[in-house]
């Protein structure tokens, strides 16, 4: 029996999940092209018995396994969308927030405001540039 990596028996149930209905989805591709187990398992460089581990979910199957099955679905060009940048929401929720940081002032005293608006409009003395001598 093949060792348990520690990561694959806490994985979050949802991505258990997921795993679980990916298999079930690659199996299902493989059953509609009438491809039996040792065939599919063949084609995709696999025993068996892994093939049979993938179809039911299991984490340990290695990725380029899934990857290749995919590919045989002529479904490949999906993989590099699973990361892609522009789909990376916890990426973009960190650059909003980083943004708004950015943005965020100190609000200006009443006071500040009445001061600098009464100092814009008052007239300059006849005579004076406003400069010293």
């Amino acid at each position: 029996m093949p060792k348990r990596s520690p990561t694959s028996l806490e994985l979050p149930p949802q991505v258990s999940s997921h795993l679980r209905e990916l298999g079930a989805n690659l199996a299902i591709a493989r059953k509609r092209r009438k491809e039996s187990i040792k065939a599919w398992a063949g084609r995709i460089g696999v025993s068996e018995p892994t093939l049979a581990r993938m179809e039911q979910g299991d984490p340990g199957v290695a990725f380029g396994t899934y990857a290749t099955a995919l590919w045989l679905m002529g479904r490949a060009q999906a993989i590099p969308e699973l990361a892609a940048p522009q789909l990376d929401m916890g990426a973009l929720e960190n650059e909003v927030r980083a943004a708004r940081a950015r943005a965020v002032r100190a609000p200006v005293s009443l006071q500040a405001r009445l001061k600098a608006g009464a100092e814009a409009s008052l007239p300059a003395e006849p005579g004076h540039s406003g400069t010293a001598p």
